[in-house]
């Protein structure tokens, strides 16, 4: 078994395009998993698309010392381009998580969140936790590699991406989440605004029951209920969500 130079640089170049896409997108993205695994497994995944980037770049691979510097941050582009349409659809769940918060009373409750290394209130870390389990469980992170993986036949190495169509794509991704942000939390905050109508018509037809002050349990026991019904709903979103993120990176790349 030969390894020549070529093979070499290639599998630096995917590597490091694998690498800044499994920095941003999750499953992989945030503190879950540390980067001593994360490098690793990028070269793991990145040793058997070496031939086939190869292949799919007609064998030019640079050569001199700034081409590969310029090609190595060309991939890092590219691959945080890929991970940043990945996880600006699947956002979607957790931004739903947030704003049943905001209309449930739990968002007075900040918590730390290590894997972002940013505050996240109560429901956006318990939604952004599914996230990341039910890609694992349903195998969902597999069809988003399999998606990465088939950019190196749509955008070889070398090619860089269009900047028109980049935008475009990214604008496409935040009105998919804004929208299915709306279609997961919306019945949630569609049953709190009644609630906060009732509370508001009991206190004006009664005040001496101090309506609202009764309304912050009832409104906290609600939307737990209501996230309860909820759960089972979110695994075949996420697989829509999957979908769309993988037909994002396809569309990104021009495939």
């Amino acid at each position: 078994m030969t390894i020549n130079q070529s093979q070499l640089i290639g599998f630096l170049l995917v590597m490091v395009r694998v690498g800044s896409f499994m920095w941003i997108a999750p499953p992989f993205n945030g503190r879950t998993i540390p980067a001593l695994i994360r490098v690793p497994l990028a070269a793991a995944l990145a040793l058997p698309l070496t031939s086939n980037a190869i292949a799919a770049a007609s064998g030019e691979v640079p050569s001199d010392t700034p081409e590969i510097i310029g090609a190595i941050v060309l991939q890092v582009v590219i691959g945080v381009a890929l991970g940043g349409v990945v996880f600006t659809a699947l956002s979607a769940i957790q931004a739903a998580g947030s704003l049943i918060d905001l209309a449930g009373g739990f968002q007075l409750s900040q918590a730390y969140d290590p894997m972002l290394n940013q505050q996240n209130s109560v429901m956006g870390r318990l939604f952004q936790m599914l996230t990341a389990v039910l890609l694992l469980v349903s195998g969902s992170y597999a069809l988003i590699l399999r998606g990465m993986a088939s950019t190196f036949d749509a955008l070889p190495l070398g090619t860089g991406l269009d900047l028109g169509l980049s935008a475009k794509v990214m604008t496409g991704e935040l009105s998919t989440m804004f929208v299915a942000t709306l279609q997961i939390a919306g019945p949630l905050v569609g049953v709190m605004l009644i609630a906060d109508i009732s509370l508001g018509l009991m206190n004006k037809v009664a005040p001496a029951l101090n309506a609202f002050s009764l309304g912050f349990p009832l409104k906290i026991g609600l939307t737990l209920l209501l996230v309860g019904f909820t759960m089972p709903l979110l695994s075949p979103v996420l697989t829509g969500l999957t979908e769309q993120a993988v037909f994002a990176m396809r569309h990104l790349t021009g495939g």
